[in-house]
């Protein structure tokens, strides 16, 4: 069951003791308050009220009449009046015919911009992964990987270079020890990579707004570029520099 609020009891409270203050100079009603703007509840409500109590004592009116302090305009109630369901202790008010519905429900649209991981994440990783396997077995069945001849023990090719993705360490390795070539540098790149989500915290994911992790994506991808471009071309025998369009390309693919 609904309670009814601290506020209205109190209006009620101030209403009746109105009521029972106008009823030595009401005429036509002595129960009910001389006008509305007085008892600040509706008309209809108050002559609901009273017929309903009337009904309840076995007394129905013929007609009843509320005076207004308008002009003389009077509201006039039949002799049947509407069946009204009372409350806890008698009251005919309902909660929501006087208070209005926005101060008491606050409906709120939250967007749903989620997905479930299955199906719809999974079900297309799992589409590209099978497109992508379809495409490198027909590819591989119609062209031959290129394959050089036999190994010598004897001969060393030279430049002897590393895969293309590995260019970029063996660059580095004509530059630095090993160790800071081949541990120290990396493991830096690696870790600043994976922190890089920690310090940019940003939750949007527009270029404008990620201005640093772009920019050191950006820097990390172009230092690694270069570095394979100039072990790949600007590198020749004995891993010495050179320029390709003087010596030519020393590059095996």
């Amino acid at each position: 069951m609904t309670e009814i609020p601290e506020h209205l009891r109190k209006r009620a409270e101030e209403a009746r003791a109105k009521a029972a203050a106008a009823s030595g100079s009401a005429d036509a009603t002595p129960d009910v308050p001389a006008t509305e703007a007085e008892s600040k509840i509706p008309a209809h409500l108050l002559q609901r009220s009273k017929a309903a109590k009337a009904k309840a004592e076995g007394d129905t009116p013929a007609s009843t009449e509320v005076a207004t302090s308008g002009g003389g305009v009077a509201t006039a109630v039949g002799s049947s009046p509407l069946p009204v369901v009372t409350g806890p202790g008698g009251h005919t008010q309902r909660l929501l015919t006087v208070v209005k519905s926005g101060s008491i429900q606050d409906v709120k649209a939250v967007p749903q911009d989620k997905v479930h991981v299955w199906p719809h994440l999974l079900v297309g990783e799992f589409v590209a992964a099978l497109s992508a396997t379809a495409f490198l077995l027909i590819f591989a069945i119609f062209v031959n990987a290129p394959l050089l001849e036999l190994a010598n023990v004897n001969q060393t090719p030279n430049p002897s270079k590393a895969p293309w993705y590995f260019l970029g360490l063996q660059e580095l390795l004509k530059w630095f020890h090993p160790m800071v070539a081949g541990v120290l540098l990396p493991g830096m790149a690696l870790v600043g990579l994976i922190l890089s989500p920690y310090i940019d915290r940003n939750p949007s994911n527009k270029p404008e707004h990620r201005k640093f992790a772009i920019s050191l994506f950006t820097m990390f991808l172009m230092y690694w570029a270069v570095l394979v471009l100039i072990g790949t071309f600007f590198r020749g025998p004995g891993f010495n520099f050179i320029f390709p369009w003087n010596a030519g390309l020393f590059v095996e693919l």
